[in-house]
């Protein structure tokens, strides 16, 4: 069984996971460049998680798996925890700030993504 989602919709939801990679990936790595990391740790902990279940979101939507909903729902769940995370030090380090944005927009993408393609199941 494939997903009827149109290509453009996917395409959306991949700029999105791979936008929001990068930017944990940065910020996790501007982190440990803080003066005090061990109040970071956390946050770094979420970059790397969420970095890695966006490269894998990206995965499964490239190769079209029927899976690819269920992982995007999980990406957004933990795009959300890095958000939330990242906003506690936005104020004072934009490498969290910008994180935050992006996590943000991947977890909104996500969502919209596995919804669609749910809906195109049922």
């Amino acid at each position: 069984m494939t997903t009827a989602l149109a290509p453009q919709q996917y395409q959306d939801c991949i700029e999105a996971c791979q936008a929001c990679a990068v930017s944990c990936d940065a910020c996790a790595e501007a982190c440990l460049s803080e003066q005090d990391v061990s109040m970071m740790v956390d946050c770094i902990r979420l970059d790397r998680d969420c970095a890695k279940i966006c490269y894998t979101a990206v995965s499964f939507m490239a190769s079209g798996s029927v899976h690819a909903a269920d992982v995007c729902q999980l990406c957004a769940h933990i795009c959300e925890a890095c958000a939330t995370e990242c906003e506690k030090h936005a104020a004072h380090m934009d490498h969290c700030r910008q994180c935050a944005e992006a996590c943000r927009r991947c977890a909104e993408a996500c969502r919209k993504m596995a919804q669609g393609a749910h809906s195109m199941t049922a």
